[in-house]
């Protein structure tokens, strides 16, 4: 279901080694306030009395609502790989384009694309040090 000929064919990939070159670099700054939050991050997503499924589905809604697509992006992948289904995380939009307004609306297409892309095959979920958002 990849959209096509609009020249993002890699986005999936693109994203993936760009988040993850990036964290790298950041990362190996000695900077403790950068290394602390990132931490922070990680963190907060793990299971603890909600499930990380959960945790990425309010992750990947509070991303929808805040309208930062390389967030969007990151919980859409999140989410996949911790087993939400299509169906639950199109009520997750449903919830993100509620609260958020049609001002949401172009970011849900970039969302609903990069699940297809994701669905299609198209490159690897985001995986680097952290957790950290986009």
């Amino acid at each position: 279901m990849s959209a096509g000929g609009d020249g993002g064919k890699d986005r999936v990939a693109e994203f993936t080694a760009f988040r993850q070159r990036m964290n790298e670099r950041i990362l190996a700054e000695p900077n403790q306030v950068v290394r602390r939050f990132f931490a922070l991050d990680t963190q907060a997503y793990q299971a603890g009395a909600l499930d990380v499924k959960t945790k990425e589905l309010l992750g990947l809604v509070a991303s929808l609502v805040l309208r930062c697509d390389d967030c969007i992006s990151y919980h859409v992948a999140q989410c996949k790989d911790a087993g939400v289904s299509r169906d639950e995380m199109f009520e997750a939009f449903s919830i993100g384009l509620v609260v958020g307004g049609s001002i949401v609306i172009p970011h849900l297409r970039r969302a609903v694309d990069f699940l297809d892309r994701l669905e299609a095959g198209e490159g690897a979920s985001p995986a680097a040090p952290g957790h950290d958002h986009g």
